[in-house]
């Protein structure tokens, strides 16, 4: 009997991240994968990054607002970690060890995408931070919705003001978007790549054949 307890409070739950540039449809598909958990029964955690608790969320601020000061990169890259490192601590462990699933907007994969592809920042400095700030705690999928960032970009500017990411330049998104097939191409097990110029009917059916691996 004890070692059956034992089983059941120590059963993990499953994290999944879904990433991507500006404009591909995260929130929606964020949206979707919720209901597809929740249809099977479990209970799920939505959260995003930079943000999740309220000292993350206010790191988030700092990083996305306009200023005048040009923002070194080393410096945001610190930013991004100082939120998820509270995000983690506070939020997305607790939740795994409860035995929830955890669906959140974004993690690791965006850093290696937006400081080391967009901002040319060492990866290998990034990986040091992911190990000290994560451990071995990687996301179980991660869904990668790719769209031309021309297209993207022209979403984004259409639903709201732009952040100070989203006014980058069309170079610096073609870079992010090859980080995260650089990503991909390292460790293809973990990740669903997706075509988001699809209609959403298509999207949301490849992504639901990717959830549908972890069962």
């Amino acid at each position: 009997m004890a070692n059956d307890t034992e089983e059941i409070v120590t059963e993990l739950g499953r994290f999944i991240t879904i990433e991507g540039t500006e404009g591909v449809g995260k929130s929606t598909n964020l949206a979707f994968v919720k209901q597809w958990i929740e249809a099977r029964g479990q209970r799920v955690l939505v959260s995003r990054e930079p943000g999740g608790t309220p000292l993350a969320e206010q790191i988030r601020e700092l990083l996305l607002a306009q200023r005048d000061e040009p923002v070194d990169a080393t410096a945001e890259l610190l930013l991004v970690f100082a939120a998820r490192a509270q995000h983690l601590n506070q939020v997305i462990k607790p939740a795994l060890e409860r035995g929830e699933w955890v669906l959140c907007d974004r993690f690791t994969d965006a850093t290696y995408a937006y400081q080391g592809g967009g901002r040319g920042l060492d990866t290998q400095l990034i990986t040091e931070l992911e190990q000290r700030v994560q451990g071995d705690l990687r996301p179980d999928l991660t869904i990668v919705l790719d769209i031309e960032p021309e297209v993207g970009l022209a979403r984004a500017s259409a639903r709201a003001e732009l952040d100070r990411f989203e006014r980058e330049s069309l170079d610096f998104f073609d870079r992010v978007r090859q980080g995260y097939r650089e990503r991909i191409n390292a460790a293809p097990e973990r990740y669903a790549l997706i075509n988001a110029g699809q209609t959403l009917e298509a999207v949301q059916r490849d992504i639901e054949q990717a959830l549908t691996k972890l069962n």
